[in-house]
């Protein structure tokens, strides 16, 4: 029994696809729906890990219904305990060059790396894949792997070496000890704690002194900075932004933002000269 962990649903499609068909890859597939790389990892005294979480992405997001509720550890604990009581049993780690992924593979590592031997990481980053044109591409995320590439990926698995179970779990608590509002990527594993207002200068100068939609500067903000963190977080940063009055914003900011506008404050009018 093999548990494939991946974050995010996008990455489950395909992962799922190709376990039906190949056989040596057989088990469940476990995701993690948050996404580590933004928001605080600090508890307060007395609290979860997932009630940090939880909180935090309601302050986010507090549009979502239900309110967005963050169950991964138990997820987590209950893959160690199948491993506990299963010998057999192994835990892949599917990590594409992603600061998610990456976060994710750090974050298990206290959890997971208990279970020496059978606990494998499959790190796609910096290999090339075809896509449905049969052309050479390198992939950010497993979501745009091919069933049929994810099946040849499982060679890639390895078991985790003690060495990165020593190291690799000191970056987590690092990472912690920093509490950056954004972790950014910089190349194979190497993570780097950054303020929460990381990416509001790519957001502002996306703007102009005339209204304009939330979702077109967000997607014209993510398509040209090529920004990892995800519309949710982006258009958090802007109500943000909006209520520090950096820009203005119309509409509910209470609602999602695809409901609501925002543009560059405008100058007040210089004041008449004497006459």
């Amino acid at each position: 029994m093999i548990y494939h962990i991946v974050v995010g649903d996008e990455a489950a499609r395909p992962l799922s696809e190709a376990i039906a068909s190949e056989p040596s890859m057989a088990g469940e597939v476990v995701v993690m729906k948050d996404i580590l790389h933004v928001g605080p990892l600090q508890r307060g005294e007395g609290q979860s890990f997932n009630a940090l979480r939880s909180e935090w992405w309601q302050a986010v997001a507090p549009e979502a219904k239900p309110p967005i509720e963050v169950v991964d550890l138990e997820r987590l604990l209950e893959v160690s305990n199948e491993l506990y009581k299963s010998a057999e049993a192994q835990v892949w780690c599917w990590m594409a060059p992603g600061p998610a992924d990456v976060c994710a593979y750090f974050w298990m590592m206290a959890y997971l790396g208990k279970h020496a031997g059978r606990f494998f990481i499959v790190n796609m980053a910096n290999l090339p894949f075809l896509n449905e044109e049969g052309k050479v591409f390198y992939p950010k995320g497993i979501g745009e792997l091919l069933p049929k590439e994810i099946v040849k990926a499982r060679r890639l698995s390895r078991p985790v070496t003690p060495g990165e179970l020593e190291l690799d779990g000191d970056v987590w608590r690092s990472l912690v000890a920093d509490n950056g509002g954004i972790r950014t990527l910089e190349g194979g594993k190497k993570l780097s704690s950054r303020p929460e207002n990381y990416y509001d200068a790519q957001l502002i100068s996306t703007l102009s002194g005339n209204f304009q939609k939330s979702s077109r500067v967000l997607q014209q903000a993510m398509g040209k900075y090529n920004l990892p963190t995800g519309d949710v977080y982006l258009a958090w940063r802007l109500r943000e932004l909006a209520a520090a009055g950096l820009i203005e914003l119309r509409g509910d900011a209470g609602k999602s933002y695809r409901e609501w506008e925002v543009r560059l404050p405008v100058e007040a009018e210089t004041e008449a000269a004497p006459q």
